[in-house]
């Protein structure tokens, strides 16, 4: 989105998640022009059931075409709905288990 991102994230083997976000936001306000970049504020959710981590990856990847940024959710260059419909990588590399399971969208 222009102004907000959707994350889809599992707990990490190793090390805590919230490092992996530190490095996530870092990295981006290092090559921002904007400042400040990031909204002090930020919703999370935890998906404890199948059944809602589809529910989320839907509304994530229809929130474009929602918004009127694109025809089809497969357009947005910076979803991964063209992976878990083909399996073809797209602009953001998907490493998921959840591949061969029920497809959102």
């Amino acid at each position: 989105m222009p102004e907000h991102v959707h994350l889809l994230l599992s707990e990490p083997a190793r090390d805590l998640l919230a490092v992996g976000l530190q490095a996530l936001k870092l990295s981006v306000v290092r090559r921002a022009k904007q400042r400040p970049f990031w909204q002090a504020r930020y919703y999370d959710f935890n998906v404890f059931t199948e059944a809602k981590r589809v529910e989320k990856l839907d509304y994530m990847h229809w929130n474009p075409m929602r918004r009127g940024l694109v025809d089809k959710p497969e357009d947005w260059r910076w979803s991964s709905c063209r992976y878990y419909q083909t399996g073809e990588q797209g602009r953001v590399k998907i490493e998921s288990s959840w591949r061969d399971q029920p497809k959102p969208v």
